[in-house]
């Protein structure tokens, strides 16, 4: 019996340039929420282990990647994308973390690592809730009862990176097991005069899923638009400190607690 050698080293060269290709694509591959039947990506941490918070501005996604259609983005690419991913420890039923999201004002104080000048700063030096989105009037805090499926609600903050802005709050889904909304600014925010973001340009998403009966997984993407200005979209390090802040805040940890997720 004669071996074909040429043949064998052909299939062979074939396989590996097949597992290469795999491997770029999933080295390629974007984040993926929690939806539907789809694992997502990154995956959960174990329960008691720190949130993952991974930036995605460098793996030759940024320009073109097509958000996950669960999201509700239209928009292709970005400037800067974080993911934060979490399991947590609550009991608290569904409306008793809307009604600590709901309540904007408790935003205000928040704090987060600052990699420009090394130490912790306030984040959020003042949130309030807004009767909509193109009055200045401001209300009192968003009750459970008003954070419904399909609800959209706005409301205004001031922070160290973007200064003042309004952002629209839609609810997209509110279950006793699952909890997603999101986050978008719908005013165009200016550092000394220049437009950093404009309508649309800063977006987060977040993904409460219960676990157990006193378990939660977290699932978050905050990012920018991708005609952002670099000067508040290309700083990936401080998006992440921002990015663990708020998921701090959401289930209750200290938001100034070390380490932070970007020194």
């Amino acid at each position: 019996m004669t071996v074909d050698w040429a043949r064998i080293c052909c299939a062979r060269l074939v396989v590996a340039t097949l597992l290469l290709c795999h491997l770029r694509a999933y080295g390629q591959s974007g984040p993926q929420p929690p939806c539907g039947i789809t694992e997502p990506v990154p995956a959960y941490p174990g329960l008691g282990d720190r949130a993952t918070v991974k930036a995605w501005s460098k793996i030759g996604l940024a320009r073109d990647c097509k958000p996950p259609v669960c999201t509700g983005w239209t928009a292709e690419g970005f400037t800067t994308l974080v993911t934060t991913v979490a399991r947590f420890r609550d009991a608290r039923e569904t409306q008793d973390l809307l009604r600590h999201i709901g309540s904007v004002s408790g935003f205000t104080g928040m704090r987060y690592w600052s990699t420009t000048h090394q130490q912790w700063q306030t984040l959020i030096a003042e949130a309030h809730a807004l009767v909509g989105a193109f009055s200045s009037q401001r209300r009192e805090d968003f009750a459970p009862g008003e954070m419904k499926e399909g609800a959209v609600l706005y409301f205004e903050q001031v922070d160290n990176l973007s200064g003042k802005g309004i952002y629209r709050l839609p609810i997209a889904e509110n279950t006793a097991d699952r909890l997603v909304f999101d986050v978008e600014n719908v005013s165009t925010m200016r550092y000394l005069m220049v437009p950093i973001l404009r309508l649309g340009e800063m977006q987060s998403i977040y993904f409460l899923d219960r676990e157990s009966a006193d378990v939660w997984r977290y699932y978050s993407m905050m990012r920018t638009g991708r005609n952002a200005n670099r000067l508040i979209g290309g700083n990936e390090s401080s998006t992440m400190n921002c990015a663990a802040a708020y998921y701090c805040h959401i289930v209750g940890i200290p938001t100034d607690q070390e380490p932070p997720a970007a020194r």
